[in-house]
């Protein structure tokens, strides 16, 4: 046990102390690599022998966190602070991620105003303004960062045209990490970039991928200019997104250039614009969208539609072992 909660241990015969030693050992190598449920469950075994250690109820807490239990990491967070004769941000902090996803509101505005932080009054979920960040979605597999408006400390909406794999949508409402993985250019700022922990909300614009022909940029500024009811986002994916060939992904033909294929950016290459371009287009009905294309192939010379295709995939969880949960300068330490 560790030096500073030894309350319990004073009572404890050397044998029976060291057999709890091991098996606090243990726990902390379980949650190291991933093994979250064995930790919960030896965190607990260790919480049944010496129930008032707070910082093994923050450790099970910590572990029902990311296996996404939020009434079970709550409570173990609201004891954690029970027990604790101060201040503990990292205990606030959990407890307030975990009163978001359980979506009990007054606690979570009481763990935000321990910590500092103002966050607008009311019974309901929190509508504040905290900025713009970036979110890691599914950070347990293909780790999409797309940017988001903060609308509270661990809160916020989606702001790009998530790939479809990803399974999520411009407009959901996630569940973001605390502490910051890495950073991100906003314009002429870094921002922070947070894991997703978990989707909240859907929003109704589902995803549409659309694949078109156009002679220039200011094609494509042209659509995006264009205000139809329906429509949430149009956003250049070849601009944007680093990915394996979109098309060919999706079955629509085409020839592949030189530099077409495994690409790892922009498709706008120094040999000039590309033609060929793939879009991301939010939208709450294909009617829309074909509304939307027909609207601007008609309004300029040289501008194709190729498809329009749209496939909803499953939201995907961590497997066991993952220990997915690490910034991006520590993921190459991880088991």
């Amino acid at each position: 046990m560790t030096a500073d909660h030894d309350a319990d241990s004073e009572l404890l015969d050397d044998e029976t102390l060291e057999k709890l030693q091991a098996l606090e050992a243990r726990a902390y190598a379980a949650f190291d690599e991933g093994d979250l449920i064995d930790a919960a469950d030896l965190f607990g075994e260790l919480i049944e022998r010496t129930p008032c250690i707070p910082h093994l109820h923050y450790m099970r807490g910590l572990a029902y966190k990311y296996l996404r239990d939020w009434p079970a990491s709550l409570r173990d967070n609201l004891r954690s602070e029970q027990l604790r004769e101060t201040f503990d941000q990292a205990t606030a902090w959990n407890a307030g991620i975990a009163a978001s996803g359980a979506s009990d509101w007054a606690e979570a505005r009481r763990q935000w105003n321990r910590c500092g932080i103002a966050v607008p009054e009311g019974e309901g979920p929190i509508d504040g303004n905290f900025g713009v960040a970036c979110v890691r979605l599914n950070p347990w597999s293909s780790g999409e960062t797309v940017y988001m408006r903060r609308l509270d400390p661990v809160r916020a909406r989606v702001e790009n045209v998530p790939l479809p794999e990803s399974g999520f949508r411009f407009g959901d409402i996630v569940l973001h990490d605390g502490a910051s993985t890495g950073k991100r250019i906003y314009g002429e700022h870094e921002v922070p970039v947070f894991n997703a922990m978990q989707r909240l909300q859907q929003s109704d614009m589902a995803t549409y991928a659309v694949f078109v022909q156009c002679d220039a940029a200011e094609d494509i500024a042209a659509l995006r200019q264009l205000s139809l009811p329906g429509i949430g986002l149009i956003e250049d994916w070849t601009h944007s997104v680093r990915h394996l060939c979109l098309r060919c992904s999706y079955g629509t033909p085409h020839l592949h250039g030189d530099g077409d294929g495994d690409g790892d950016g922009d498709a706008d290459n120094d040999d000039g614009w590309e033609r060929e371009r793939n879009l991301g287009i939010a939208a709450q009905g294909r009617a829309a969208v074909e509304k939307l294309m027909a609207v601007w192939t008609k309004a300029g010379a040289g501008r194709v539609l190729d498809a329009i295709e749209q496939r909803e995939h499953p939201l995907q969880d961590p497997e066991p072992g993952q220990v997915w949960w690490l910034g991006e300068e520590n993921e190459d330490e991880a088991p």
